[in-house]
């Protein structure tokens, strides 16, 4: 008997490893006891101590199977995580991107010749730090923007208006805010976006095409999301308040430095192909041989301008709801709009459904019995006015589209995350003033009213999507 056994062994087929059914396996155990013992051990309870021994057996090899099981499958790319993700990551030069933090486009004012270094701090109004990625001097007209990023990472919200507080004082530095929505961060890269960028690293080693492009500005570091295309015609195209000029290309940017994101894209760009976007930064070439001058190149591109959401979610109202629960549910819609939780994130240039996130909020609990999930966004706001806010009270002058009504929330520069209109005043749609839910101070400024009711929006390509918590609204009904 020494070296034989009738445990059956693993095969390899089409299907890549094949483990013996567990059944099969207890028999060959009790086999194999048999034959050691002469045959005279009783199997037919397994709960004597032989057939407890043999069920231990059997158990122990299921598992080891099932472990290389797990192993075998982890080779394949689509099944891989943790580690051996990374290891197939590295294959071809890539890393698992960490975290990042919110990144935000500040509005600085102060005295003309004045400095901001690099490092400078800010702070908004939630207490979140946010430090100067790039400093700058002050010109004639006092006032211009730098990027700061937030000194801890993850998806932290940062509305219009919020990063106003200078942390540390810097001599002829008066005052902070951002015109936009922050560029909400990102916690350590999951399995399905490090696959999805992986799969799309193929290209990387291509020059010339849309895709080879896109790869190579996504391995920016601090690029949060980026889109491509180009327009072979010999007419402009206009997409989404864009002109993509005849026979250039495209690329829309949230996060990284500029001038790396341009050396990126003028990196793989076809020679004699001209560039679309808003912004241009000065590349060098450093690789050719040259010496001073060094060749240089103006490359345009797209920064993402905030393109913001509002979730409504509707929930059947009963005595199991937690008086958490809307706490509950913004960071499950938060998570499924990130991409936190193993699904696909919001970017640039697609679509966004509100079925993605009813799996999310279902799983909260059985007392999350969901009528429905909508949304909407500043692409297609319920109502767009002219307003100013004092207190509690916006004062409408204009409505340039759309009627305003109790229970939207309203957006626009400056505005807190998740205001709402309580009540109506002197004004009953138009103009005239609104209760809203959160005491402010803001100038007369452009704004809009969101609200829910779409089963899915388009994000335009020249817009990040940005969903803050207040933005999330739940209703018991």
């Amino acid at each position: 008997m020494s070296g034989t056994t009738s445990v059956p062994q693993p095969s390899f087929g089409a299907l890549g490893f094949i483990p013996p059914d567990e059944q099969d396996v207890l028999a060959g155990v009790i086999a194999d006891f048999q034959a050691a013992f002469g045959g005279r051990l009783n199997f037919n309870n397994l709960e004597t101590p032989q057939g407890q021994l043999a069920s231990t057996l059997t158990a122990i090899i299921g598992d080891k199977d099932s472990q290389f099981a797990l192993l075998a499958n982890s080779v394949d790319p689509a099944y891989a995580f943790g580690r051996m993700q990374d290891a197939i990551g590295r294959i071809y030069f890539l890393s698992r991107l960490p975290a990042e933090p919110t990144t935000v486009q500040a509005r600085c004012t102060g005295q003309a010749g004045a400095i901001i270094p690099t490092g400078a701090i800010a702070q908004a109004q939630d207490g979140t730090l946010y430090s100067c990625t790039e400093g700058g001097q002050f010109d004639a007209t006092g006032s211009m923007v730098l990027p700061f990023a937030a000194s801890v990472t993850g998806p932290i919200a940062c509305p219009a208006g919020s990063l106003s507080i200078i942390y540390q004082v810097i001599a002829g530095w008066d005052r902070i805010t951002n015109d936009a929505d922050g560029v909400v961060g990102n916690d350590i890269e999951s399995r399905a976006a490090f696959e999805l960028r992986r799969s799309a690293s193929v290209a990387i080693n291509a020059n010339g095409s849309i895709s080879s492009i896109e790869a190579e500005v996504l391995a920016v570091p601090g690029v949060l999301d980026a889109y491509t295309t180009e327009n072979a015609t010999a007419s402009p195209i206009v997409s989404d308040g864009v002109t993509i000029d005849a026979h250039s290309v495209y690329v829309c940017v949230a996060g990284g430095d500029p001038n790396a994101v341009a050396t990126a894209i003028w990196t793989k760009k076809p020679p004699g192909c001209g560039y679309s976007g808003n912004h241009t930064e000065t590349v060098y070439d450093q690789n050719s041989g040259y010496q001073a001058p060094l060749p240089s190149y103006a490359v345009t591109f797209q920064i993402a301008a905030a393109q913001t959401f509002v979730v409504l979610v509707q929930i059947r109202n009963n005595p199991s709801v937690p008086g958490n629960a809307l706490g509950l549910v913004q960071t499950a819609v938060l998570n499924a709009f990130n991409g936190l939780d193993g699904g696909p994130r919001a970017r640039i240039g697609t679509e966004v459904f509100a079925s993605r996130f009813y799996c999310t909020v279902a799983a909260l609990g059985p007392w999350c019995e969901i009528v429905s999930i909508t949304l909407g966004s500043t692409a297609s706001p319920a109502a767009s006015f002219t307003a100013s806010i004092s207190g509690t009270t916006m004062t409408v002058s204009a409505v340039a589209s759309g009627t305003i009504a109790v229970g939207g929330i309203v957006v626009g520069p400056g505005v807190a995350d998740g205001v709402f209109i309580t009540a109506l005043g002197t004004g009953s749609g138009g103009a005239g003033t609104y209760s809203i839910s959160i005491p402010q101070t803001i100038a007369s400024e452009a704004m809009s009213e969101l609200v829910g009711g779409l089963n899915s929006v388009s994000v335009g390509i020249a817009h990040v999507p940005v969903l803050g918590a207040g933005n999330v609204v739940l209703q018991l009904i």
